[in-house]
């Protein structure tokens, strides 16, 4: 076997690992929110892009293409809940070193900045990619206005147009409460990241009474059946689950009530980056690996949030993929 395959091999070896931790958000509530305000729900974009973006996970990292594979056998029922596409594709930008910018769509004080982008850092603690300022328009471009707390999913930020926030933050001030700036941004930094939602893993959903949960963010959310069946009790898919248990303290875990759950026990959720965050980021993303040794591999969550002419070309993208990557 030669040095390409042993290379394609470990990183096979490395996105399988991977794909067993996290789970999916499109709003989650302001930072007065009390656990059982939170919604959850990862912001998808266009119908219409989802097989683009698909296409981009695997140009950014080629070992995303196994499961992108898996999904063709499921065309029907893609095309009946977009959202398995979501759930059965990684969109983790690869283990090689990268540096994201990051830009603010209204006008932000300085120091706030500063402390937002130095939380959104500390994943890189163990993880190869960080996150810089910048005057220009930002691979990462957030918002603090209206529309709760929620992010894209890792490489699909690459196709929201530079006009849009790829990140909301909702009333995010110095004065926000610290353990806000930890449970809220470091949780939607893993979003960018790649990192779906813990509690959509098969073990934690199996501990959620559906009927209790219908009621539940039907009165919390104003969300139908068929919505919380996909934002929360669709589990990931289990061919891409491998290793450890579910960690319902991981900061990509949502705090669930007791009263929705079988064993009257909640699903705690995390508040920080726990040290099982911190390996499964330096699984992922490991400081081990350097560009050149990877460089040879090369009902609201679905409104169309733009119209066809204004998606992001393919030049575009591939620009972002080549300037972000650190030489």
């Amino acid at each position: 076997m030669n040095k390409s395959n042993n290379a394609e091999e470990a990183l096979s070896r490395i996105i399988s690992i991977a794909n067993e931790a996290l789970g999916t958000t499109t709003s989650e509530k302001d930072n007065k929110s009390t656990p059982e305000e939170i919604g959850c729900s990862i912001k998808m974009l266009p119908v219409h892009l989802l097989e683009k973006a698909a296409e981009t996970a695997v140009k950014v990292y080629p070992v995303n293409k196994p499961v992108l594979e898996s999904t063709r056998e499921l065309a029907m029922e893609l095309t009946a809940n977009p959202q398995k596409l979501t759930l059965l594709i990684t969109k983790y930008w690869g283990p090689f070193p990268r540096k994201l910018t990051v830009s603010f769509m209204e006008s932000t004080p300085a120091d706030l900045k500063k402390r937002i982008i130095g939380h959104m850092n500390a994943w890189s603690k163990t993880a190869c990619i960080s996150f810089v300022e910048t005057e220009g328009d930002g691979n990462v471009r957030i918002s603090r206005g209206g529309g709760g707390y929620w992010s894209y999913l890792g490489t699909d930020i690459l196709h929201v147009p530079t006009n849009m926030q790829t990140m909301n933050l909702q009333g995010f001030t110095m004065n926000t409460i610290d353990s806000e700036f930890y449970r809220v941004i470091r949780h939607e930094t893993g979003h960018t990241l790649g990192f779906p939602h813990e509690h959509m893993r098969r073990e934690i959903i199996n501990r959620i009474d559906k009927e209790k949960a219908y009621e539940y963010f039907e009165r919390t959310q104003g969300w139908d059946r068929a919505t919380v069946d996909q934002q929360v009790l669709t589990p990931l898919n289990d061919s891409s689950i491998i290793g450890t248990p579910a960690d319902q303290t991981s900061i990509m875990c949502y705090q669930l009530p007791s009263s929705i759950t079988k064993d009257n026990q909640p699903i705690l959720g995390g508040t920080d980056i726990n040290e099982s965050d911190y390996k499964f980021a330096a699984i992922v993303y490991p400081k081990l690996f350097s560009s050149t040794q990877v460089a040879d591999y090369g009902k609201e969550a679905y409104q169309e949030a733009w119209t066809k002419d204004q998606d992001v070309s393919d030049t575009q993208i591939e620009e972002v993929i080549k300037s972000s990557l650190i030489k």
